[in-house]
């Protein structure tokens, strides 16, 4: 079923970087180490079922990890939570937030309803957990938040004696009063001085709620604010990290700046050396033209050879893969060869067993490689991989092994999506390579 779909999909993405020991799902939703003043952190992520604009937002999948997932990743590995919670009132969104080690607050219909407040539900939550004295209410559209964000902004109540702390983002835009159209009233400006109008270097602009999350005491909310007590404060995070999808930005430049911003995990992203590709299903789309005269031919997708380009250019080998199952891609051997530059091997019906002598002999370790397949027979390959991948019309049993979970099929850009993804954590290495070179240099 769908539901089973997504379920699988969901767990296949909890590899990239999720840590194994969050709790199940009747249990803690984490094992972290109590906070020394005993006082009960929980964090909490709104995620209603409805939504006006694109339906199950909250777990349609973004970069391969369904929404709901980058926010519990960050709030699970960033140890300083008692336990992680997302409320809701639908059943699939329960099933994902349980998959990825949250606990479930199932919200009554009261605090359902379209005119419903995140108040009211945050409220209802604490009614029903006397033992939480601080939550910090996250939001599920905030993909690009970072474990760092959330330990900082909770030292501030822990450490500094907060009541409540809020995230914001530093905004440089001029404002101006709004009038009514047609009135011909004038408007004047709001923060500026026109006839002295700052450069951006000399002005420092305005703080703005990004509404990543609100961290209050127990006592505040039971009150009826999530900002308040006599020391309130706010927690400034840099605009790349600041993405409300809500707000600001539609779906696909989501996904690229979450590609880029957003945190994927305790592990170091992996810097892939050579990668395997299976033709059939993954290059292709699994359909075979046969010509009046007998002939049969298959259809390369010419993103997927630019993606192919793409690897090469940039140092990383890749080797094509066909199997007996699969006679006309091996008797396209060549002119795959000739096509792309690659190298085309039989692997069999164990890929396995054809490919583990061949990456010991070029030296590398599986860490080194990725691998994208699309079927049973690739299971182990997939799970061995660095980086493994699928195309989104896989079946479930290879999403389960796969790391990555690609938004197009096979044939049809499938093998460019997964490219992309390979040098951006090769980028991303480099980066976190160089910011640690930066940091022990303090």
């Amino acid at each position: 079923s769908e539901l089973s779909r997504r379920v699988s999909i969901v767990m296949a993405s909890r590899k990239r970087g999720l840590p194994r020991d969050n709790g199940e799902p009747d249990g803690p939703a984490s094992k972290h180490v109590k906070p020394a003043d005993k006082r009960h952190v929980a964090a909490l992520i709104l995620a209603r079922g409805g939504s006006k604009g694109i339906p199950l937002k909250n777990i349609k999948m973004l970069a391969g990890v369904p929404l709901i997932g980058w926010v519990l990743r960050a709030a699970l590995d960033s140890e300083c939570f008692d336990s992680v919670w997302v409320s809701t009132d639908h059943d699939e969104i329960e099933k994902v937030a349980k998959a990825w080690g949250a606990k479930v607050h199932r919200r009554t219909p009261e605090v359902s309803r379209d005119s419903s407040t995140s108040l009211e539900t945050i409220q209802e939550f604490i009614r029903l957990n006397p033992e939480v004295d601080i939550v910090c209410n996250i939001q599920a559209t905030s993909p690009c938040l970072h474990p760092r964000h959330l330990k900082e902004a909770l030292d501030m109540i822990k450490k500094q004696s907060f009541d409540s702390v809020f995230s914001v983002v530093r905004r440089h835009q001029f404002r101006w009063q709004e009038v009514k159209k047609g009135s011909g009233e004038p408007t004047k400006p709001l923060n500026l001085d026109p006839s002295n109008r700052p450069r951006r270097q000399d002005w420092n602009g305005e703080l703005c709620e990004n509404g990543s999350f609100y961290i209050t005491k127990r006592e505040l909310i039971e009150k009826g604010v999530l900002q308040g007590g006599n020391k309130i404060s706010y927690y400034e995070m840099l605009p790349e990290y600041s993405v409300d999808i809500d707000v600001d930005i539609d779906w696909p430049v989501a996904e690229q700046r979450v590609l880029r911003y957003g945190y994927f995990g305790r592990e170091t992203p992996e810097v892939v050396r050579l990668t395997f590709c299976k033709v059939s299903g993954c290059l292709t789309e699994g359909r075979i033209f046969l010509s009046k005269s007998g002939e049969e031919m298959l259809s390369i997708n010419t993103r997927d050879t630019t993606g192919i380009r793409m690897l090469q250019k940039e140092d990383v080998e890749v080797v094509l893969l066909t199997c007996s199952e699969d006679p006309v891609a091996q008797s396209m051997a060549d002119q795959l060869k000739k096509r792309t530059g690659c190298d085309v091997i039989d692997v069999g019906e164990e890929p396995l067993d054809v490919l583990r002598p061949m990456v010991e002999k070029k030296k590398l370790q599986w860490k080194d490689v990725a691998y994208m397949g699309n079927d049973k027979p690739d299971v182990n390959c997939l799970n061995m991989a660095g980086l493994s991948a699928v195309p989104g019309d896989a079946p479930v049993v290879a999403i389960n092994a796969s790391k990555y979970t690609c938004h197009n099929v096979g044939g049809k850009g499938a093998m460019r999506e997964f490219a992309e993804h390979i040098l951006l954590q090769k980028q991303k290495a480099k980066s976190q390579m160089k910011q640690d070179r930066i940091d022990s240099s303090f």
